[in-house]
């Protein structure tokens, strides 16, 4: 937002009431006998009958791209629905789609600058700047008015966000197969597959190029030189490994 503060209570409104999914499917379907209508009942008794107050604070909805750390071509969209703990924390689980199908890919823990300059250097290299993406456009919160999805990337642009992906499902990969992989967010143009930009465009009716141009006067931080760590050559992944536990008789 640029000249005033939206009051919060009209935010929460705003946030609770917007629309923004059900328009993406998840990229694959999961092997396995349809519900029985047993399940089914279970399912939605449980519903009605659990307190599920975690997924009740998973409040806001952001829409990005992420890629391979290590491979740059390995590139998908990412949809985090989000929970704010404090003002220097955020964390997010990380779905394939905005359907009820859609696949659990991952999470996401995003921090402040305070906060990742107190991080281990090696600890850094885990990270990722979310400058680009908002000052691009590519990251967007569908369903809310431009106004409130202005201020909320302003709070957003300085921060990090530490990304593992477990269900690759851009690979068609039907189950959780394989390691858990590092992701990595974009840093310049010419890097993030426009095609997929333009499909997200159109299933949600907005435009990532107006979006740059209205998110201009958007402060661009620095970034820690140890974030990004990929630029530089030095790519983190996570690997099989083939080690025996040892016996402690």
């Amino acid at each position: 937002m640029k000249n005033n503060i939206l009051p919060a209570t009209v935010f929460m409104f705003l946030v609770l009431s917007g629309c923004g999914g059900e328009n993406t499917e998840s990229n694959v379907k999961a092997p396995g006998a349809e519900k029985t209508t047993k399940s089914k009942v279970l399912g939605a008794g449980a519903d009605l009958m659990q307190d599920k107050t975690p997924l009740k604070k998973l409040n806001t909805y952001l829409d990005g791209f992420h890629f391979y750390n290590g491979d740059m071509k390995g590139q998908m969209e990412a949809h985090h629905y989000v929970t704010q703990l404090n003002e220097d924390v955020h964390q997010a689980i990380i779905f394939d789609g905005n359907d009820e199908n859609a696949k659990i890919m991952g999470i996401e823990y995003i921090v402040s600058a305070k906060l990742f300059a107190q991080l281990p250097p090696e600890e850094k290299k885990l990270w990722h700047s979310h400058v680009y993406e908002v000052k691009s456009g590519e990251l967007i919160a569908p369903g809310i008015p431009e106004e409130a999805e202005h201020e909320l990337m302003e709070k957003l642009v300085s921060t990090y966000g530490k990304t593992i992906h477990t269900w690759h499902t851009d690979r068609d990969l039907q189950l959780p197969m394989g390691s858990p992989m590092l992701m990595m967010g974009f840093t310049k143009d010419g890097q993030l597959d426009t095609g997929m930009v333009a499909k997200r465009d159109k299933n949600f009716g907005v435009s990532t190029s107006k979006k740059r141009e209205n998110r201009k006067d958007i402060p661009t931080p620095s970034i820690d030189p140890l974030a990004n760590a990929w630029q530089k050559g030095e790519i983190r992944q996570l690997q099989w490994t083939d080690k025996k536990a040892k016996s402690h008789h």
